[in-house]
């Protein structure tokens, strides 16, 4: 399992995150910094959690490995890599 969705494109077996959600955490971030800026105390800001999640599986490397991949963990994938 990795963090990176670029890994798993490398030949990683699964990604778990934000991957291609990556701008969403980019204009939160923008939020918070403008809101610093203006005069916000960071510790008054909320902290906030991403809403959106891809699920990413290497078949190629799952069959590397001998590994059977559940069909109910493939039919919540997001993207299946060949």
């Amino acid at each position: 399992m990795f963090t990176a969705r670029s890994a798993t494109v490398a030949g990683a077996l699964m990604f778990y995150g934000t991957g291609k959600f990556i701008e969403d955490r980019y204009r939160r971030a923008a939020y918070f910094v403008d809101k610093i800026l203006k005069g916000s105390k960071p510790a008054d800001l909320p902290v906030e959690q991403p809403t959106r999640f891809e699920l990413v599986v290497n078949m190629r490397t799952a069959k590397a490995l001998g590994l059977a991949i559940s069909k109910e963990l493939l039919l919540r994938a997001d993207e299946l890599i060949q």
